[in-house]
């Protein structure tokens, strides 16, 4: 049997096990094929029973399929393996997203992908055993797993508590962290209870990517003469100080930079018509963070530091920590 042939029945082999499997028929085709055969480590000459679950992103699935497929998917095809494929295989528990650390963020560029060991338990049987035994197990299972997948997943989300007692749970990583340290440290010392706080995003998405809102008071804001914004539009974190009438722009920053000149105009524009007084605020987690981006910070804005949290750093101005002139 040529090569060629062997690859393509491997193809149709991961097919038929993808629609076995209950996916939808979207992700029953040529592509997940080809990602399922890499996500197993499965070349067109080997037995499925040698199926394994190595670690591994987006991109080597990619390599993978290219080097023992000759199939070539270019650079931009990541997102669509990701959202079309991925995606689905996720949520059908075929695989598992980042087994060796589930804190790490979604928009990590070290993000991976493996099978678990329910779906190696059906490939060790494939084409010759009971394997159609295994995959009803695997159907019966299905809300079980979910539900074991999802607490781990909770388990490493970083709770926020909102001004009327409920909590949210931002997803895990470094930047979500010093979400939480702003709302909870910063807010505590610097606003304390008459602060109310009004948005606060999810950076499971870059700014870039849009985001992912996760609290928002529109009507509180329209209050304050700030019309809807974009996500982009907005700072990491809005909070309003109801007894000095001062409202916080917060930007924390481990991806995303501070309250540069260039922001500062960004958001000034965007909160011209705010009836209070402003006060810009960068946040950090450390020091070595703050000298990375010393130079960059705009003047009459303020800095915090989360490892050293009752302490501000003032950028000059004609006033500790307040609004100025321009800012009403």
């Amino acid at each position: 049997m040529g090569i060629a042939t062997q690859q393509q029945e491997k193809l149709e082999q991961a097919k038929e096990l993808l629609t076995a499997l209950g996916l939808p028929k979207a992700q029953c085709n040529d592509r997940s094929g080809w990602v399922l055969l890499a996500l197993a480590h499965i070349r067109a000459s080997d037995n499925w029973a040698s199926a394994t679950a190595p670690l591994l992103p987006t991109v080597n699935i990619m390599e993978f399929i290219r080097n023992e497929y000759s199939i070539d998917y270019k650079p931009n095809s990541r997102e669509t393996i990701r959202r079309q494929t991925l995606h689905q295989f996720e949520q059908a528990r075929i695989i598992d997203r980042n087994r060796d650390d589930p804190t790490r963020p979604t928009n990590s560029k070290d993000n991976n992908y493996s099978l678990n060991q329910t779906i190696l338990d059906i490939l060790a049987l494939y084409p010759e055993g009971d394997w159609p035994v295994k995959v009803q197990e695997y159907k019966t299972s299905i809300p079980e797993l979910t539900a074991q997948y999802e607490r781990t997943l909770d388990l490493h989300k970083i709770p926020i508590t909102l001004p009327n007692g409920d909590i949210i749970k931002l997803s895990p990583g470094k930047h979500n962290q010093l979400h939480a340290d702003i709302v909870h440290e910063f807010c505590s010392r610097f606003i304390g209870a008459r602060g109310h706080l009004l948005y606060i995003g999810d950076t499971a998405s870059s700014r870039k990517e849009g985001g992912k809102l996760m609290y928002l008071e529109v009507e509180y804001l329209e209050s304050l003469g700030i019309p809807p914004l974009s996500h982009d539009k907005l700072p990491d974190i809005v909070v309003y100080d109801k007894e000095r009438e001062w409202l916080f722009l917060i930007e924390a920053v481990t991806s995303h930079g501070p309250v540069s000149p260039k922001r500062w105009v960004e958001l000034k524009q965007a909160f011209k018509d705010c009836k209070v007084g402003i006060i810009y605020v960068t946040a950090f987690q450390n020091r070595s963070e703050f000298r990375k981006n010393a130079a960059d910070i705009a003047w009459e804005t303020e800095v915090w530091i989360a490892d050293n949290p009752d302490h501000m750093i003032h950028f000059n101005g004609d006033r500790f920590m307040g609004p100025h002139e321009e800012n009403g």
